[in-house]
């Protein structure tokens, strides 16, 4: 009978060890997985842990307040890039085909990295969001259908910048005989823009010179040197990342050149681009296309969910940062390419890359739809199509008046007869090179 009894208290041990592991498999069966390209060490440490913080910040958002999406929890593992695009590579191959359906939507967080993974994330049908960076002509989604450089693309905004510019001056014709220096981070990031500025230089009949800064860009002094005496440039736009943004205001500061004429892009528009500066940043004006602070629905419900319960990714004082805010914006394309792919393919389980891929292809994140989410303000309405992977375009910009961040234009929008022309034809011609049949958006779905 003792015998009998253990035999069966031990079959019951056994069903219920079984239960077990079967309830556990279900569960991670039903987890949407995220890779995490992070660099949290660097000289650009601030902006891959400040971007991808915010990312986390508000997945976490969405699985505590709502438990994921229609019940799918999403999940997420870090793998440091230090922004090496071969180290990019290696972490992308350990992490995508984690989770039930493998990498659902790949953040390289650095142009460099996004090259090397576009014809490998392509080949695997996993998408590339590359928000407000990486390949421009990838905005062309007839040849690139996984890679999408959401909201504005390099290109964009420096038409953009040449308007603001332009207003400054007087008028678009008031840009003729001007002089505009380009000082960029020598990378892939920081070369994307050369072309485009020297088709705007003959278009407008102003003269362009272009300094390239070594990385990690802390030795600048000969080349602010030769920019202030030699080429006496009206303007200057920074095209920098990382540490090399508050040196770049530093030499300029110290050979005597304003801050007023600095036109920085958007990676050099964060508070850790301007504080280390101190007063030489006072005045400084960069790019940008969303704004700062804390009065947003989403980021008071982040605070309040994610760090009252100290979940958060970051110190509580960089919430609602540049860096912070701009992650919290990539984590709701994420959500919203998810939420929309379960429609369409079922809802209440994981989607895999290739549907997340549509999810993204036909976002139409309206006014009312970013109130809804509590982001009204925070970025603006972004309609992606097959033919546009873009999606937006329009740039404001801000002035950093010593404390913070103040947003000085309306929405300025790009100029797109420029742009869109040079785009289809760079992707026609990667197409022609790379043997691809770009697809016909007409019978895209």
């Amino acid at each position: 009978m003792k015998i009998g009894k253990k035999l069966v208290l031990g079959f019951a041990g056994v069903a219920a060890g079984l239960t077990a592991v079967y309830a556990t498999e279900a569960l991670a069966q039903n987890e949407q997985f995220l890779p995490s390209l992070i660099y949290r060490t660097g000289p650009y440490a601030a902006g891959g842990s400040g971007f991808f913080g915010g990312l986390q910040d508000y997945l976490a958002l969405i699985n505590m307040r709502d438990g994921g999406v229609n019940g799918v929890k999403l999940t997420w593992e870090e793998c440091e890039t230090a922004y090496n695009p071969d180290r990019g590579v290696e972490c992308y191959e350990r992490l995508k085909k984690k989770g039930p359906t493998g990498a659902t939507i790949v953040h390289p967080l650095s142009t460099g990295i996004t090259y090397r993974l576009i014809e490998r994330a392509t080949a695997d049908k996993i998408p590339l969001i590359s928000m407000g960076y990486g390949r421009t002509d990838a905005s062309d989604g007839r040849v690139f259908p996984y890679v999408f450089p959401l909201i504005t693309n390099y290109w964009s905004q420096n038409t953009a910048k040449i308007k603001y510019i332009g207003m400054k001056e007087g008028g678009m014709d008031k840009l003729k005989g001007k002089k505009i220096a380009n000082v960029y981070h020598e990378s892939s990031y920081g070369k994307e823009t050369i072309f485009i500025l020297d088709k705007q230089a003959a278009l407008y009949g102003f003269e362009v010179k272009h300094y390239a800064v070594p990385h990690p860009g802390l030795d600048q002094k000969a080349i602010w040197l030769d920019l202030a005496r030699n080429f006496k440039p009206d303007w200057t736009i920074l095209r920098g990342w990382g540490v090399m943004n508050p040196a770049a205001l530093k030499e300029a500061a110290r050979v005597g050149y304003p801050a007023k004429k600095i036109l920085g892009v958007w990676w050099s528009g964060a508070e850790e681009d301007v504080i280390p500066a101190g007063k030489a940043a006072k005045g400084y004006v960069a790019a940008g296309f969303h704004p700062s602070g804390r009065d947003y629905p989403v980021v008071e419900q982040i605070l309040e969910v994610v760090y009252g319960q100290d979940k958060g990714n970051l110190e509580p004082t960089r919430v609602g940062t540049i860096y912070h805010n701009r992650g919290i914006i990539a984590g709701i394309l994420n959500v919203e390419a998810i939420r929309l792919a379960q429609e369409k393919f079922g809802k209440g389980k994981p989607v895999t890359g290739e549907q997340a891929r549509w999810g993204i292809e036909n976002l139409n994140l309206t006014s009312q739809r970013l109130k809804e989410i509590g982001a009204e303000g925070l970025m603006a309405p972004i309609k992606v199509s097959c033919l546009d992977h873009e999606g937006g375009g329009a740039v404001k910009f801000q002035e950093w008046d010593g404390v913070k961040w103040n947003v000085i234009t309306d929405w300025i929008a790009t100029d797109q007869k420029i742009v869109r022309p040079l785009i289809e034809e760079s992707a026609a011609q990667y197409a022609k090179e790379k043997g691809i049949t770009p697809r016909d958006c007409s019978k895209e779905s």
